[in-house]
């Protein structure tokens, strides 16, 4: 994990750094969430889009077929129950 600072404004406003922007692709209007976890650590979440379904999937493409594996699993199953 890289540690990367940023500052508030008097008005409240983060700028989220120029080399996060550029690696998430934000751009103006961009719509993010503010999470909170039980630890009171703050987690900034980037809207799901399709450009980011279609990079998810490219990491994805190299590991198991889950669907595959899952159908086999749950032919196996159906046969143990006749």
């Amino acid at each position: 994990m890289k540690d990367i600072c940023s500052t508030f404004t008097s008005k409240g406003r983060l700028v989220i750094p120029a080399e996060l922007r550029h690696k998430h692709r934000i751009k103006a209007g961009t719509k993010v969430k503010f999470l909170e976890d039980q630890f009171g650590r703050i987690v900034l979440q980037l809207p799901i889009t399709e450009e980011y379904i279609d990079r998810v999937m490219g990491f994805l493409a190299d590991g198991p077929d889950l669907l595959a594996i899952w159908e086999k699993e749950h032919r196996e199953e159906g046969k143990h129950d006749r």
